[in-house]
């Protein structure tokens, strides 16, 4: 198996599992959905094409920064009523996301994002990405190997605001239910707009990946004083 890494990053992304009403909100994290389903917009599928092979590509997620929350205020009108609606969005977030499965379709997927057949957008359309998405495929690497040894992908300026020690948080699917594991309903089945449909995977959070961070500013200086504020307190 091998794997593929994703750079999801944009000034919005924002990643749905559930739409109520007026209020749409935001995982803090990639979707399977959302990232299925910029594949296949890449791939140049259409909504009603079948998606099982993208499906069966085991997702992972690793957070290099998780962004702010904000939301997005709408009041529309039409003719016979007005009304509110709440928008959520993460803001100025970096993702580190892995495709695993067999090399060949993770080629045809790779060649794909670097030459979409249609638009990408980071889970809606008023989030499209920033700079490439495909990092390319890391051979004979499996999905948490892969996001566990890829480099932080943030800027030396933001590295700088960050501590000198960060633990990057990984969620990858879960083979069987464990403690920590839970179910997200945003496994892909049919993207057809007469009748979407998605159903519910397993998830767990895994060993982080840990970053010595050298640009932080927030490194404690490791040199000694010979002066003693509280000397004169324990002379008396």
């Amino acid at each position: 198996m091998s794997t593929l890494m994703l750079r999801l990053a944009a000034p919005l992304q924002s990643w749905g599992v559930d739409a109520k009403y007026n209020r749409r909100s935001t995982q803090s994290i990639p979707t399977k959905s959302g990232v299925i389903g910029l594949v296949a917009a890449a791939l140049g599928r259409r909504r009603d094409e079948k998606i099982d092979d993208l499906q069966a590509l085991h997702f992972g997620v690793r957070v290099d920064q998780a962004g702010a929350l904000l939301r997005d205020y709408h009041t529309a009108k039409s003719i016979k009523s007005a009304y509110v609606t709440h928008r959520y969005y993460l803001s100025d977030a970096v993702f580190l996301a892995g495709l695993e499965g067999e090399e060949t379709p993770l080629k045809e997927i790779d060649t794909a994002l670097r030459s979409p057949a249609f638009p990408l957008f980071l889970g809606r359309r008023s989030c499209p990405p920033e700079g490439k998405i495909s990092l390319g495929i890391r051979t004979n690497k499996n999905l948490v190997e892969a996001l566990q040894e890829e480099e932080w992908l943030i800027s030396d300026w933001l590295r700088r605001k960050e501590a000198n020690c960060v633990h990057l948080p990984i969620v990858v699917e879960a083979g069987k239910e464990t403690g920590d594991a839970y179910y997200l309903r945003d496994n892909p089945i049919s993207f057809d707009q007469t009748h979407r449909k998605f159903g519910f995977r397993l998830v767990s959070e895994v060993e982080p990946k840990v970053v010595i961070n050298h640009e932080s500013r927030h490194t404690v200086w490791e040199g000694t004083t010979a002066h003693d504020p509280m000397q004169e307190l324990r002379e008396e």
